[in-house]
């Protein structure tokens, strides 16, 4: 199965928390892209610690994930090299390992798409270099 584009770590806490500003804009968004989307485990991992102190939530969220809605791609050895290259070229605009990662697989899986609420930093980040993200839901 290919993905069809990625999510990120705030997307898939706002889609979670029907309380949370971007909830939705986040399921609307969801709703109306192509599936499944992509992550990687360090997005999951981010996602499991902010929830850590909720076990409901932490259900939730494995729910969500084991959907088939979610793509779980590797990052492996192979793509360390480039993960580095990503963090040093973005450091003045400080990229996390998690970012990092989805940056890398829009460029090795050829997708452009973004669920994720960290505008500033998805609209900054270039795909290959060059290339613009297409970032849902807007601002």
């Amino acid at each position: 199965m290919r993905a069809h584009g990625l999510i990120d770590t705030g997307a898939m806490l706002a889609i979670l928390n029907g309380k949370d500003r971007w909830h939705a804009r986040c399921v609307a968004a969801f709703d109306a892209l192509r599936l499944p989307l992509a992550t990687t485990a360090a997005v999951l991992t981010e996602l499991f610690h902010l929830l850590s102190d909720h076990p409901h939530d932490i259900e939730a969220a494995w729910r969500f994930v084991r959907s088939g809605a979610i793509l779980v791609l590797p990052i492996t050895d192979a793509d360390l090299p480039a993960l580095d290259r990503l963090m040093n070229q973005y450091r003045d605009h400080p990229m996390d390992f998690a970012d990092a990662t989805l940056v890398h697989l829009a460029q090795r899986e050829s997708l452009s798409t973004i669920c994720t609420i960290d505008h500033n930093d998805f609209e900054t980040y270039r795909i290959a270099g060059r290339r613009k993200f297409r970032v849902v839901p807007p601002r």
